[in-house]
């Protein structure tokens, strides 16, 4: 199933984040600011962030052209929340899976979406995700540490003076990620399902 204009999944799992600063961690550790989203300039999202964090998980992620820094999210208020951002042009996720829980009238409402699975992973291109944290095991070819966030190697770039870093390739195995955007120019999801939950199934 492919969402060449991603709405469902934004409507369903964008929210919002914090100031957060950049710092360099070395190649082949468990980091939890090598993921992020892709922005517009310094901005990640083109939409109007709402107030509810999702989880998204995967047995792999790969991807080519990976940069990362720091943007700028604005909230349905105006209100303007920093994040963590990072630019993936591909990428495929294996076992893909997010999760959402939001508090309603109803009591609390969980989504659950899953793809990739069955050894056919879902994929993206120009994978767009602004996080507050992550886990896993993460390496990178050709990675350069501390470069300016206007002079990345992708087509997205970040603010002049900004801490950045970029890399050819990303791998990153076992993959945790708290998260309050996503957006991709086309997002194909094999064997996808989604259903409401009463909020106790969540992402691993």
């Amino acid at each position: 199933m492919k969402f060449r204009n991603p709405s469902l999944i934004r409507r369903l799992v964008s929210s919002h984040a914090g100031r957060i600063a950049m710092v360099a961690i070395p190649t082949g550790v468990v980091s939890a600011m090598l993921m992020g989203g892709v922005a517009q300039g310094a901005v990640p999202v083109s939409f109007a962030i709402s107030g509810t964090q999702f989880k998204i998980s995967s047995t792999e992620l790969d991807g080519t052209g990976f940069s990362q820094y720091s943007g700028v999210a604005k909230d349905a208020e105006g209100a303007e929340h920093a994040v963590v951002t990072a630019n993936i042009k591909n990428a495929s996720l294996e076992n893909l899976c997010q999760s959402a829980v939001q508090e309603t009238p109803l009591g609390k409402v969980g989504i659950l979406i899953k793809a990739g699975g069955k050894g056919e992973p879902a994929t993206a291109k120009d994978l767009q995700i602004g996080m507050t944290g992550l886990e896993g095991d993460a390496s990178f070819k050709n990675i350069r540490i501390g470069v300016d966030a206007s002079d990345v190697n992708t087509k997205e770039k970040g603010s002049k003076g900004d801490f950045s870093q970029d890399a050819d390739t990303v791998n990153i195995k076992d993959l945790k990620q708290d998260s309050w955007s996503t957006t991709a120019s086309v997002f194909t999801l094999k064997d996808m399902s989604l259903k409401l939950t009463d909020g106790s199934e969540q992402c691993d």
